[in-house]
């Protein structure tokens, strides 16, 4: 399957796992719709692409936002009349333990990464519907798969995107729509350093993982063969995606291990 003059919207778009994507699928021949919270920055984006850049589209968005996301999906579907496929890829996440974490704080995580992506999946769905066909992406993470110390708020984001996805995926089915959740390990973005802390602070520091992770670019070209053969639940990243099987076959061993292991 081809991705050539397929209709693609992405968040989350101006920078780690997004913009990579971004250049990905611009070479395969998609028509973009990029949008995150600060527009100059997607304009680089589609600046640093080569080519032909006229079917990029920007649409700055802010997935907090949920009462508007109605009216950007009405702006989207107004470029091309119809979404082939959702990339729900904005998101933040959270680096302090739960006694420090305050309540506000979780509710934001909760906001941007569960509730945004609801919101605007729910916005863009009629339409898919009433073609009978359309694909929807969500950007979890292995998180969404267990959860360790200092990721209380974000894990359960991941987790209930999940929970709330494989529903979503029985029910349009008969539609011709397809649901993939994505479960990214360590990947080299600002994920970490952008994260927030128990107060609201940005925590402003590279996670180890991260900064020996997998490059976004070949994040990138790993996940989209398995988006275009409609592959339900992916896991890319290094040794860390075992987690995910250690924790469902030996769990008593598995938290063992968490237990002994640097979190950053």
């Amino acid at each position: 399957m081809s991705f050539n003059n397929k209709v693609v919207w992405i968040t989350g778009a101006s920078s780690g796992i997004g913009e990579a994507l971004t250049y990905q699928l611009h070479q395969r021949g998609a028509k973009l719709i990029l949008s995150s919270r600060r527009k100059e920055v997607l304009e680089k984006v589609k600046s640093n692409c080569s080519g032909d850049t006229s079917d990029i589209h920007i649409l700055p968005l802010d997935l907090a936002e949920t009462d508007v996301l109605n009216q950007k999906a009405e702006q989207a579907l107004d470029l091309y009349g119809h979404i082939d496929y959702l990339f729900n890829n904005g998101g933040i996440s959270q680096r302090s333990e739960v006694i420090d974490t305050n309540l506000e704080v979780v509710r934001k995580v909760m906001e941007i990464n569960f509730f945004g992506s609801v919101a605007l999946t729910k916005a863009v769905l009629p339409s898919m519907i009433e073609r009978q066909a359309g694909h929807i992406v969500v950007t979890s993470s292995v998180m969404g798969k267990f959860g360790t110390r200092l990721r209380s708020s974000y894990a359960a984001s991941k987790h209930a995107l999940h929970g709330y996805f494989d529903c979503l995926r029985q029910e349009v089915y008969d539609d011709n729509i397809h649901v993939s959740l994505v479960c990214p390990g360590y990947i080299k973005t600002d994920v970490t350093q952008n994260a927030l802390e128990g107060d609201g602070s940005k925590h402003n520091k590279m996670g180890k993982g991260q900064q020996q992770g997998m490059a976004p670019s070949r994040f990138a070209e790993k996940l989209l063969p398995k988006i275009a053969n409609r592959k339900e639940e992916i896991y890319i990243g290094g040794v860390e995606t075992w987690a995910v099987y250690l924790k469902r076959f030996v769990p008593k061993l598995f938290n063992k291990v968490l237990r002994r292991s640097e979190v950053t």
